[in-house]
């Protein structure tokens, strides 16, 4: 695990450990700032299998311990999720609604390769997305599909109500969902993240209205931003009092990255 730094300003990431350890992901024990991975807060169960592309990951962190996240298929054989999600070991669920009752849908995967991005800074989580190359491809079923990823240009107006879906915690003092659950995020203007110092607009989208008790929490880190049915970002870091807006990696900036990685697959 890297050197642990301490970061007053920096809030929560979003990745949970797993409820047999309180170990963290690298990056993960700042000090007063720590960042903590996200879940859903204020939102629903999801419809089963409404939602093919979620991706359950468990990892074993650099120092052993066990963390999760999420992540979405963009193709049969890759996942795409945050950077901060990175470990010496991750294994992929496809198919999944109840983490606790195994189906005949679920589709679990070995990470053969963890493709971060060049630019990714553990440090300022600038560039927080990573691909997830699988060992063997998705089967795709009624319970597993990919999502579309936006154009390189596109823009998402502030003001516009999107989702986002996890098995994240639903309350600060709460544990993980067993269940799939996703909530209503409005995009908000980049005033409204101002008060992260290391936010940046042009690759980052500021998401959830202040006033609302709804955000991505704890657990729900690499989890995809859904517009209209497009994933247009990933859960990447907020508050540690789940108090919104939380921060979300942009994907258009990275879609000539993302399609290099693809085509040479």
């Amino acid at each position: 695990m890297r050197q642990a730094l301490w970061f007053p300003a920096l809030p929560f990431l979003l990745l949970l450990p797993s409820s047999s350890s309180d170990a963290m992901l690298k990056g993960y024990d700042w000090g007063p700032g720590a960042l903590v991975s996200e879940e859903i807060i204020g939102g629903m169960e999801s419809k089963p299998h409404s939602r093919p592309y979620m991706a359950h990951l468990e990892i074993i962190t650099d120092s052993g311990s066990a963390a999760n996240c999420g992540g979405f298929l963009i193709s049969q054989k890759f996942v795409m999720t945050a950077a901060h999600c990175e470990g010496r070991k991750i294994t992929v669920t496809l198919g999944v609604h109840n983490l606790t009752q195994e189906e005949s849908t679920w589709q679990r995967r070995k990470v053969a390769e963890q493709i971060v991005h060049p630019n990714y800074n553990s440090f300022t989580n600038l560039n927080d997305i990573m691909l997830l190359k699988l060992q063997r491809r998705a089967k795709l079923t009624h319970a597993v599909g990919t999502v579309p990823l936006p154009t390189r240009s596109a823009f998402i107006q502030p003001g516009r109500v999107c989702r986002t879906a996890g098995w994240g915690k639903t309350g600060v003092m709460k544990p993980g969902s067993d269940v799939l659950r996703e909530v209503k995020l409005r995009i908000m203007n980049g005033k409204a993240c101002d008060h992260f110092q290391l936010f940046d607009h042009n690759l980052q989208i500021c998401v959830g209205n202040p006033r609302k008790k709804r955000s991505a929490f704890k657990g729900d880190s690499g989890g995809p931003l859904l517009c209209a049915g497009v994933a247009h970002g990933i859960v990447s870091y907020g508050r540690g009092n789940a108090k919104p807006p939380a921060i979300f990696t942009h994907i258009s900036p990275y879609v000539p990255w993302i399609k290099k990685i693809l085509k040479g697959d």
